[in-house]
């Protein structure tokens, strides 16, 4: 009995001494926090990016932590975590060879509309022999992926083929919860914003805040290129032309052939010669010009001038039996 009533005033004392101490704190930081509680948010900003990857960091340790199915850190059963989807970058290759590469191309065009995708880029070349060489990409949905690479692999002689499936289920959770923070951050300075009176206050949230918002611009990049990448399987499709099929017989040449032979060779010879006789004909024209001329001019002009030099006139010209005269110089 005495022992219980010297506790009890001891008690009291300790309830009294413990209220007195709460109020005077509480007065004195209700007259602090007035004053002070925007210049304790402009200083949480800067820290706040440092502060942030260290709770990433955290969650990462956590989840390694936690690794044991169906307990939590204290040992207690855990709810079991919901199934995250796997995303998976889907890529293939195709060398097709066919008879017709228009058709062909064509046909896989179809292919991929019928699927829901689209045509990328193309290429169409020709070699030294006239054959025709098409690549093209195409970008399908990845539901219909193995659908339309077996038709395109049925659409000639299969001579290559490549595929590979890269697993980016880690970068895509990665980058949701990056957006995800990076977002909330932004929202927390432009609520700052409001609250700050102050220019030099505004000047520096503005600045954070541009900082932040470029920062959520690129990781929404980052998450819209693995959306696209995992929706849509890429296919590279190179279609070659069949080459000429060789001859059915190994046989000699027959009269048939050796009649063509002699023909071919026949026109070559004709050609080359009236190639020649083309060359030739230009200056056999002007040799004959020439010949006409010392015939007709030259030659009887040089036989009188000897005559009319020596003063001898020329004998009078037979006469003819038609009664005409002959000339002399004949």
């Amino acid at each position: 009995m005495r022992t219980r009533r010297s506790v009890r005033p001891a008690q009291a004392l300790a309830g009294v001494l413990l209220t007195a101490a709460l109020t005077v704190t509480g007065c004195s930081g209700a007259g602090g926090d007035s004053g002070s509680s925007l210049a304790d948010d402009k200083a949480a900003v800067a820290p706040e990016r440092g502060q942030e990857a260290a709770r990433d960091g955290a969650a990462g340790d956590a989840g390694a932590g936690q690794g044991a199915p169906g307990s939590s850190a204290d040992g207690a059963p855990a709810a079991t975590p919901k199934a995250t989807a796997n995303h998976v970058v889907r890529t293939a290759s195709l060398t097709v060879r066919v008879k017709d590469v228009p058709e062909a191309l064509e046909e896989a065009r179809t292919a991929t509309g019928n699927a829901g995708g689209y045509v990328g880029d193309e290429t169409t070349r020709r070699d030294a022999e006239g054959h025709e060489h098409t690549r093209v990409v195409l970008r399908v949905p990845v539901a219909r992926y193995a659908e339309v690479l077996a038709a395109l692999e049925g659409s000639g002689e299969l001579v290559e083929r490549r595929a590979k499936a890269e697993d980016v289920t880690g970068q895509v959770v990665d980058v949701d919860s990056r957006v995800a923070s990076q977002r909330a951050s932004v929202a927390r300075v432009r609520e700052l914003m409001d609250r700050a009176t102050k220019l030099s206050d505004v000047v520096t949230l503005e600045g954070e805040l541009s900082t932040r918002q470029a920062d959520l611009e690129s990781l929404l990049a980052q998450q819209a290129s693995l959306k696209d990448r995992t929706s849509l399987a890429t296919i590279t499709l190179s279609l070659s032309g069949a080459p000429a099929e060789p001859g059915g017989s190994d046989d000699g040449p027959g009269f048939v052939d050796a009649l063509a032979g002699g023909w071919d060779a026949f026109v070559t010879v004709l050609r080359w010669l009236t190639v020649a006789i083309g060359a030739v004909l230009p200056f056999a024209a002007l040799a004959a010009l020439l010949v006409l001329l010392w015939v007709k001019a030259l030659r009887p002009l040089l036989r009188r001038r000897p005559r009319a030099a020596s003063g001898v006139a020329p004998a009078p010209a037979p006469v003819r039996p038609g009664g005409g005269q002959e000339d002399p110089a004949n």
